[in-house]
């Protein structure tokens, strides 16, 4: 998940004298509306497109979860084997968002979505007719290239075509399909998989992406790239006050979620619920979207304290968890307030790296997103540690160690970050 890159012009109503940059008039690009978008209400239409562009992203991300075992018996490898596609996926976002998101400031909004969309198309074709496991991870990376150019660019891209006082709104639409994709999607994808063959269900991401193509090229308005195609050195987007906090917070957090998900069905199993793991999911997806819209009402004026609320929401969550009783509607409980709690945080984390960032907002989300994924990767990883060193009850208590520090650093950060006043758009 994980930032959203990215210059606009002004509408076309009568010109009028640029005000000089102040805190309280920033200049980045993503403090005005595009052309031709209503100041007063957002564009639902645009931002829904956008939506979608994030539910691809994030179902192509973790539909082998979905479909793993018929993956790992057509392509004749082992479960844990198939299971490193979705390992290559994030470290393909991880390792090329910035590098790509440089070479590309230049290029109009637009293109570059419809070329990200176009790679998924391509991606999960390949995905669906291959019959080797190496073309196979070769998909996947590229479709984690496709992610890096996209999550690179879609929460800048909502906020730039949104009103400055409704920014934070029009991110929170446009990342309703994490949520999405988590709860709808991949038991759509496992029962489609299940019913007719996992490369079906690859077969359907095509179509929805070709789909969306279209959609794109009619719904969004077009936005101009960087001026000059420059955007500002990573070294010294760190140095602006605000933006490591946001990035440590965003490593840490998904660090802790991705311990516990990624390896819920194991948990569950170790805890005696293996066959409560879909309605699980399903009650936490649910509970997300829940979150999602419950931020995106409240984000432009309370960004702090959701942040805070939301993390403390997963570390009550984890502690539920910890307790060994095996009770379902005890777990239930556990995944409503972990899915409450986890719905807003890519809204929240983009939108504080973007009012932290001000000019350096393009390249400071571009860096979120190599983190959450690289994030993603490491909490596969330091889970499976975890499960073969000290067994699968010391996942849930690792995510509260986790958010400990977490909890700290945005309570610290109370004037550049997660500052207690909103930040000033317009």
């Amino acid at each position: 998940m994980a930032n959203d890159t990215t210059a606009a012009a002004r509408s076309a109503a009568p010109a009028t004298p640029e005000p000089v940059p102040t805190p309280e008039t920033p200049s980045t690009p993503e403090a005005r509306s595009a052309p031709g978008i209503p100041s007063g209400r957002l564009p639902l239409l645009a931002l829904l497109a956008l939506a979608t562009a994030v539910f691809v992203t994030s179902l192509t991300e973790t539909l082998p979860a979905g479909v793993l075992p018929g993956m790992s018996a057509d392509l004749g490898v082992g479960e844990a084997a198939m299971g490193q596609a979705v390992t290559v996926y994030a470290l393909g976002t991880a390792l090329t968002a910035v590098p790509l998101a440089a070479r590309t400031a230049a290029w109009r909004r637009k293109r570059l979505l419809l070329t990200s969309v176009a790679g998924f198309a391509a991606a999960n074709t390949v995905t669906a007719v291959s019959s080797s496991y190496a073309l196979t991870m070769g998909a996947r990376f590229l479709a984690g290239v496709a992610a890096g150019v996209a999550w690179a660019l879609l929460a800048g891209y909502a906020r730039r075509i949104a009103p400055p006082h409704l920014q934070g709104r029009a991110v929170a639409v446009a990342m309703t399909g994490i949520p999405l994709a988590l709860s709808l999607g991949v038991p759509a994808g496992t029962f489609l998989g299940e019913a007719v063959g996992w490369r079906v269900a690859f077969t359907a991401m095509t179509v929805i992406a070709v789909g969306l193509l279209g959609w794109i090229a009619l719904a969004v308005p077009d936005l101009p790239g960087e001026a000059h195609g420059g955007r500002a050195p990573v070294a010294r987007t760190l140095r602006v006050p605000g933006v490591l906090p946001v990035l440590a917070v965003t490593f840490t957090l998904v660090l802790a979620h991705t311990v516990l998900y990624t390896y819920v069905a194991t948990y569950l199993g170790h805890i005696g619920l293996a066959g409560s793991t879909g309605l699980v999911l399903l009650v936490f997806g649910a509970a997300s979207l829940a979150g999602i819209w419950f931020t995106g009402r409240h984000i432009d004026r309370r960004l702090r304290i959701l942040t805070l609320a939301g993390t403390i929401l997963v570390a009550v969550a984890a502690a539920v968890l910890a307790v060994p009783a095996g009770s379902t509607g005890l777990v239930l409980t556990a995944a409503v307030l972990w899915g409450f709690g986890w719905g807003g945080a890519p809204t929240l984390l983009q939108t504080a790296v973007a009012d932290a960032g001000g000019e350096h907002a393009g390249t400071a989300q571009t860096l979120l997103v190599s983190l959450w994924n690289a994030a993603m990767a490491a909490g596969g990883i330091a889970g499976g540690v975890l499960l073969d060193v000290l067994g699968a009850g010391a996942l849930s208590w690792s995510v509260l160690v986790l958010l400990g520090p977490v909890v700290g650093i945005v309570a610290g950060a109370r004037v550049h970050g997660f500052p207690a006043r909103p930040a000033a758009r317009g």
